[in-house]
């Protein structure tokens, strides 16, 4: 019986940080945004691109798959290639759900609650949900428009 060639552990992290450079640029995401999104330094993402970061903790390399996950679920899945769609089917709803927290740093119950909600319903329904809040609001005394740029 033929012995298995030894995994060339540089080579493979050297594709691995080359896979996530090409999603993350794919998602329009610079080093930083994604470093915000993953709670990591910029720093960490550089060098794990860039295949310098032999020693990065696998718990960094997880943060980083779990942020770019969430930023792919977002997209129409007809957009993504088949292996990309069954590679967001891996993980347990756990890690799913602790990834779009951090993502978005929410700590506050009701925020998280209002997240939950829109997150849950279609999207052709969202936009009805938004309109009623943003009613809601106006009668509680006004808010400011959101700006997003």
């Amino acid at each position: 019986m033929q012995e298995p060639e030894p995994v060339d552990w540089a080579r493979w992290m050297r594709a691995l940080g080359r896979q996530n450079r090409c999603m993350r640029e794919f998602l329009g995401l610079s080093q930083a945004q994604l470093a915000k999104l993953a709670g990591v330094s910029q720093g960490a993402i550089s060098r794990f691109e860039s295949g310098r970061g032999m020693s990065t903790p696998i718990l960094i390399v997880v943060k980083i798959y779990l942020a770019l996950a969430c930023e792919l679920r977002a997209l129409d899945p007809a957009i993504l290639r088949d292996d990309v769609r069954r590679l967001l089917q891996i993980g347990p709803p756990l890690a799913e759900d602790m990834a779009w927290r951090e993502e978005a740093h929410l700590t506050d119950t009701d925020l998280l609650e209002l997240v939950q909600l829109y997150r849950g319903l279609p999207e052709g329904q969202r936009h009805a949900l938004l309109s009623a809040m943003r009613a809601a609001l106006d009668s509680l005394g006004g808010t400011q428009p959101l700006t997003i740029g």
